[in-house]
C-alpha cells in the first residue's frame, strides 16, 4: 500500500517549504516559513507514529535544527543534506535511522561507484538511502545534484535503478521540476519507478490533495510511497491535512 511519508525541510536554519527548482546560492522561492522549530515537527510525527519520514538540510546553517529533530525522535527520521563519507556515521550517531546521499556520489558531474562502495563499506547498505532526485531531460529523467541545479548525465533508467538498488535500503526521488508547485505529481515518473524499483521508494513533488495518494496507489499498485509538503496544512497549505494523511496510512 502507498503510504504518506512526512518531511522536515530546512533552509537557512528554518523549517520551510520551497519551490525546489528555484533553490540556489542566494535563496529560494518560498511557500512557507514555520514559526516552529524542527523539534516541533519531529515530536508531532513521533506522537502520530508517522514513520519513514526525512529531514533534509537545503544548504548551510541547518545543522543545529537537523540535530534537534533527530534527537527528538531517535531513529525515527532519515537525514539528508551534505552527507558524505566523513560525516555519515556521525549523522547516524546523532539519531538518523538512515542517511540520504546524492551529491557526494558525483565527481565533476560523473557518478562515482568508488565513492558508493566506500560509503556502503563504512555504514552498511541498510543505513543508506540514495536520493535520485531528478529533472526531466530529452531522454526521460536525469539525476540532479547541488540543490537540484546541476543536471548530471546519470539517467533514471531501468539499468541504473536495478544496479543502485543493490547498494541501499531505499530510494528517495524528488521530481525537482514540480517540487513545491502543488500542480500535480509527475505521474509518468511514478509509474516508471513502480515498474523498475525492487526496493522501497518514496516519491516527492507536486502532490496537492488526498487524490494524489490515491493516484500514486493506483499508478504503482502500492509500491511507491508519497511525501506531501507545501499542500499540507501543517506547512500552511490548504490541499490536505495531516489528519487525512494519518487516516490514509491507517486504512487497511
Amino acid at each position: 500500500m502507498t503510504l504518506f511519508r512526512p518531511c522536515i525541510d530546512l533552509h537557512q536554519g528554518k523549517v520551510k517549504q520551497i519551490v525546489g527548482g528555484s533553490l540556489n546560492d542566494s535563496g529560494a522561492q518560498t511557500n512557507f516559513i514555520s514559526e516552529y522549530d524542527a523539534a516541533y515537527y519531529a515530536n508531532l510525527y513521533r506522537q502520530k507514529q508517522l514513520t519513514g519520514g526525512h529531514v533534509i538540510a537545503l544548504g548551510p546553517n541547518n545543522e543545529q535544527q537537523a540535530k534537534l529533530a533527530l534527537s527528538s525522535w531517535p531513529k525515527g527520521l532519515q537525514f539528508g543534506g551534505g552527507v558524505n563519507l566523513d560525516n555519515a556515521q556521525q549523522w547516524l550517531d546523532a539519531g538518523a535511522s538512515h542517511v540520504i546521499v546524492t551529491s557526494y556520489l558525483f565527481t565533476d558531474g560523473q557518478f562515482s561507484w568508488e565513492k558508493l562502495d566506500a560509503l556502503v563499506a563504512e555504514i552498511g547498505r541498510e543505513s543508506l538511502v540514495l536520493d535520485l532526485s531528478c529533472r526531466q531531460s530529452d531522454s526521460g529523467w536525469n539525476i540532479a545534484t547541488d540543490r537540484w541545479q546541476t543536471i548530471t548525465d546519470t539517467a533514471i533508467n531501468a539499468t541504473n535503478l536495478q544496479q543502485l538498488a543493490n547498494y541501499c535500503a531505499e530510494f528517495l526521488i524528488h521530481s525537482a521540476d514540480v517540487e513545491g508547485l502543488q500542480g500535480g505529481i509527475d505521474h509518468q515518473l511514478v509509474a516508471f519507478l513502480a515498474q523498475h524499483c525492487d526496493i522501497p521508494v518514496t516519491y516527492a513533488g507536486g502532490a496537492r490533495s488526498i487524490a494524489d495518494l490515491e493516484y500514486v496507489q493506483q499508478l504503482s499498485a502500492g509500491s511507491v510511497d508519497l511525501t506531501i509538503g507545501s499542500a499540507l496544512d501543517i506547512f500552511g497549505g490548504s490541499g490536505i491535512s495531516l489528519e487525512q494523511c494519518i487516516a490514509w496510512n491507517n486504512t487497511d
